[in-house]
Formats: C-alpha cells, sequence, structure tokens
C-alpha cells in the first residue's frame, strides 16, 4: 500500500493506494480528512493513522511507500518520526530536489507549496493544458499550467472561512452564521445579510480573478476546483467546470511513481556497472 498525507494548516488528508510491483499505483481504496493539530506528536499521529488503516482491514506493515505534502514545516519532523517509527519507511516529501515532472516557472520555485505542485501535476496528467486549478482550502489559491505543463505562477486569496472569521472577529454584534448558498440575493435580516455577502462575495472573486487569467492563457482553458469547500463554490462560479476532490491525492501519487522509478533506474544503473 502507499500512504499518501495532505497536510495543511487546517485539514490533514490520509489516503491509500495498493501499489503494484512495477511501482504503479491501483485506483484510490480509502482517504479521510482529520484536523491539522499542531501539537500531535508522533505518537499520536501513529495510533490515530494506525487505526484508520485497520478500519479498512490494512495494517501497518502492508504500507511499503509514503508521500507527503506539507505546508506546515513545523510538523514535518513530527510527521518524518512517525512514518519511520510506526511505518519503518522513510517517507517521501514534496520539496526542492524531488522530481515532480512540473517545471516551475516563478521567480523562486522554492517557495511554491507542496500542495500547489501537487495539484498542477494531477491536473496536467488529467485535463492537459492550458489549466488553472483553484484549490478553496484555508486559503483560496489559483495555480496556473501552461500548454506544455509549466507552472507559471498564480494567485493566493483569504479563504472563505478566513474572511468569514475576520468579520466575526472586528464585527461584535454580527452573528456567526453557517456558510452555505443563500436563497435569496437580497437579505432581509441579518443573517441573510452576511450569507448573501459572503457566499456571493466570494464567488466575485474567484470569477474575477479567473477571467482575467482566462484572458491571458486563451479560451480553450479548463478550470477546476478542488479542496473543502469546492462544491459549495464551484457550482456558482461561471468558469469552474469541474470539481475534482482527489486532485492533490492522485498529484502525490504520480510524484510518488515517478521517484521510484528514477530510483529503480538509477539502482539498475550501478548494478550494470558493477556486473
Amino acid at each position: 500500500m502507499l500512504l499518501v498525507l495532505n497536510v495543511n494548516n487546517t485539514n490533514t488528508v490520509i489516503a491509500i493506494y495498493p501499489l503494484h510491483n512495477d511501482g504503479h499505483a491501483g485506483e484510490l481504496r480509502a482517504t479521510w480528512r482529520i484536523s491539522t493539530r499542531h501539537a500531535q506528536t508522533a505518537d499520536e499521529y501513529g495510533i490515530l493513522v494506525q487505526s484508520l488503516l485497520q478500519s479498512k482491514g490494512v495494517e501497518s506493515s502492508a504500507v511499503t511507500g509514503i508521500v507527503v505534502a506539507s505546508v506546515v514545516p513545523p510538523m514535518d519532523w513530527i510527521l518524518r518520526v512517525f512514518c519511520e517509527r510506526y511505518f519503518h519507511h522513510k517517507p517521501l516529501f514534496i520539496e526542492p530536489g524531488v522530481k515532480t515532472g512540473l517545471p516551475i516557472l516563478t521567480d523562486n520555485p522554492s517557495e511554491v507549496g507542496a500542495d500547489r505542485v501537487a495539484n498542477c501535476v494531477g491536473a496536467f496528467h488529467k485535463y492537459g493544458g492550458p489549466c488553472i486549478v483553484v484549490d478553496f482550502g484555508t486559503a483560496t489559491n489559483f495555480d496556473v499550467i501552461s500548454k506544455k505543463g509549466e507552472f507559471l505562477g498564480g494567485a493566493i486569496a483569504p479563504g472563505l472561512n478566513i474572511s468569514a472569521e475576520a468579520l466575526f472577529a472586528r464585527a461584535a454584534r454580527l452573528p456567526r452564521v453557517e456558510i452555505k448558498k443563500p436563497a435569496k440575493i437580497i437579505g432581509t435580516n441579518t443573517v441573510d445579510n452576511l450569507q448573501i455577502g459572503l457566499f456571493y462575495g466570494h464567488i466575485g472573486l474567484v470569477d474575477s480573478i479567473l477571467e482575467r487569467m482566462i484572458a491571458k492563457l486563451g479560451e480553450e482553458t479548463k478550470c477546476v476546483a478542488t479542496g473543502g469547500l469546492a462544491h459549495l463554490i464551484a457550482d456558482e462560479s461561471k468558469y469552474i467546470s469541474e470539481v475534482n476532490d482527489r486532485l492533490t491525492l492522485d498529484g502525490l501519487r504520480l510524484i510518488y511513481e515517478r521517484n521510484r522509478a528514477m530510483k529503480g533506474a538509477a539502482n539498475a544503473n550501478e548494478h550494470a556497472s558493477h556486473s
């Protein structure tokens, strides 16, 4: 089994794929979404992940590969310890020097988050280019892929939940409301007003940025959404044509396969040179 961990500021997504002898993974077997707790220890992670795997009949010994995308640097050491202690494998972290197959044409390629790299790898593999991935998470990320499969750059906006929390924190008389599609566009009470502003305000932000990016890339550009709030927002967007919940996970799987294939080829060459 291949264990995949996508660690973001708010949530951590865990997934498993069957891993074949040729280094390729099969279809997604199971996924779980848990809260990211910065104070969680390696042992707590180990116990939790083992119990999740066992709920699907998977023993720890079945895990023969691990790939991790983390945008929470203080947790990286804990994640490495947890992987080696409970699964006896060194995890492949998405970081500079790892073969991704994605040329990054930004000013500082090392600044690009691991989850954004995985999104682009997964999106280009499935949809080709040009393509824009909108990831609705703690922040709303826009990742732009060229026709040739290069990461051109993108944009980062405050996520919908962050915007809501900022509003509630700074306006004492405004109540906390559920973020959902409003039943009407002209609010007749405070709750209506807040839901309309938050929901349609974020859609306006997303479509305004996408409109300008598409004008630069060309009308054939495909816009794909992923992330926790993707289904809520994407249905109302003029430009997003598909929601793919597995995009980041599939990108991580592809990166793992490419690095395993490269390592296998290097080992074969080394063996041949000593024969």
